[in-house]
């Protein structure tokens, strides 16, 4: 009898953790696109009801907070595993254009929205910046062991450089702009003389 009553539990569940997710995406491209939240919009688009929208993110600060520290993490999280399928260099560049890019257009939307959400709920978690730079540096230390980058190089500099990413229009053609971005970098970063 519990047996077959965690089936249905672990379904919800799973449902919940996927809902959850949708919302969560769905967000994140709203507020790439618009820089705004709309939970009724959000959730149309996410192809859940509005009230399991608030139920999962009771106010636009909670839903706000909730896509940047997602957003943060999954920055961080990919890291490893880029450098398992790619080179070092192809992991850099595949890190900036796949997945920087995108969270600094969500980042642009998410400034706003961020400061409004801060105000009513707190600051934002202090370690965010920090785990930007530590991936970062995980990705210059393998390219270093590698050969492609010079030794000297900061983590918080290329982090830096790469801040022009805020400037990328995701109406636009902001793929080729990202890897101008990437190239350019790259150029200064590596580790022969630059030709």
């Amino acid at each position: 009898m519990v047996a077959g009553s965690a089936g249905p539990v672990s379904h919800r569940r799973a449902d919940t953790r996927r809902n959850h997710e949708r919302i969560l995406i769905t967000a994140a491209e709203s507020l790439a696109c618009t820089g705004e939240v709309s939970f009724n919009a959000i959730a149309k688009k996410a192809g859940v009801g509005v009230g399991t929208v608030y139920r999962h993110f009771p106010t636009p600060e909670a839903l706000i907070l909730a896509v940047y520290q997602r957003e943060v993490r999954h920055l961080v999280d990919v890291v490893p595993r880029l450098l398992e399928k790619h080179a070092p260099e192809q992991a850099f560049r595949t890190w900036t254009t796949d997945h920087l890019a995108h969270y600094m257009m969500t980042k642009r939307g998410l400034a706003n929205a961020l400061r409004v959400a801060t105000a009513s709920q707190g600051e934002l978690p202090a370690s965010a910046y920090e785990a930007m730079v530590g991936a970062v540096a995980t990705l210059l230390e393998a390219n270093v062991e590698a050969g492609t980058v010079r030794d000297d190089l900061e983590p918080e500099t290329v982090l830096r450089g790469l801040g022009g990413l805020l400037y990328l229009d995701p109406n636009g053609d902001w793929r080729r702009q990202t890897a101008n971005l990437a190239d350019l970098l790259w150029r200064g970063m590596r580790a022969d003389d630059g030709r």
